[in-house]
């Protein structure tokens, strides 16, 4: 069984926030909430909401033990990006490109053989 959890329209870039779920993928909840809350990117207390509610999600929905739950699938999708415009020079302007990203984690419990 898993549950999920799903952060929109986060204002980081995908690029960063791919970098952050990179070092969760495949941890147990706990270490995985644990080595996000000392990670010094922005992007990572937003990856760490999102895997802390697929893990309360397990808890309430699906009745699973949070000891035995493991980010078994993590990704990062690109939001809508926002268009803006700097002033230069000589009356000229410069795109500015503000990124968003969609975070998706999915929790699962570890399977004992």
């Amino acid at each position: 069984m898993e549950a999920r959890a799903v952060g929109k329209y986060i204002g980081v870039s995908p690029r960063k926030m791919r970098l952050v779920a990179e070092i969760v993928r495949g941890k147990p909840v706990k270490q995985a909430l644990a080595l996000l809350q000392f990670t010094p990117n922005k992007g990572a207390q937003y990856v760490r909401q999102v895997i802390a509610s697929a893990a309360a999600n397990a808890e309430n929905n699906h009745a699973l033990d949070v000891d035995s739950l493991y980010v078994s699938r993590i990704f990062v999708d690109e939001g809508p990006t926002q268009k803006r415009f700097r002033p230069r020079a000589h009356g000229r302007v410069s795109p500015l490109l503000k990124r968003s990203s969609h975070v998706t984690a999915v929790v699962a419990e570890k399977e004992e053989f």
